[in-house]
């Protein structure tokens, strides 16, 4: 089930897109504090060749994901690098899986995988969006790495284990 409703999605892509620059900055701010390893995961895509125009459009996914992560009214834990690595993994397998496949049993195997992802909205937004990205942009090796991470967001905040709630008595 999912932990971040459609409807707060909807209400981080309208405040992420609602924000100016200092806004922005704030943000960055908190995220940094809150989350420091997923910021970390978009700040090295400088190292990795990716010009600061594709940076910008990963800037802006991450800042959805962290805004519905906070939508959510859930306490979020500490998305560690080791999270990262994990299912960094999990989906590179996911997908290196489909390689092997012909086309017919490739879409089902996605179509399997889209629809047991635990965050279907979080998951078909980020994906949508790379999509419409892609088609706007000049293609270039560097591409890879913002298709990954994004990719990334979405896996570590569907599957990082939440803190066990405590019960009410």
């Amino acid at each position: 089930m999912s932990r971040i409703s459609r409807h707060a999605l909807c209400r981080a892509i309208e405040t992420i897109r609602a924000m100016n620059r200092t806004d922005k900055e704030h943000l960055a701010d908190e995220l940094f504090r809150d989350q420091p390893n997923m910021f970390g995961a978009f700040l090295v895509q400088q190292q990795m060749g990716v010009s600061l125009e594709k940076m910008e459009f990963l800037l802006d996914i991450l800042f959805i994901c962290f805004q519905a992560m906070k939508e959510s009214g859930l306490s979020w834990p500490l998305i560690t690098e080791d999270e990262q690595d994990r299912q960094l993994g999990r989906y590179v397998a996911a997908v290196q899986f489909g390689d092997d496949l012909s086309e017919q049993l490739r879409d089902r195997a996605m179509k399997q995988y889209i629809e047991g992802h635990p965050e279907q909205a979080l998951f078909a937004f980020v994906f949508g969006e790379m999509a419409d990205w892609l088609r706007r942009s000049i293609p270039e090796e560097t591409d890879k790495y913002i298709i990954l991470t994004a990719a990334n967001f979405v896996n570590c905040i569907a599957f990082v284990p939440m803190p066990a709630s405590k019960p009410t008595t």
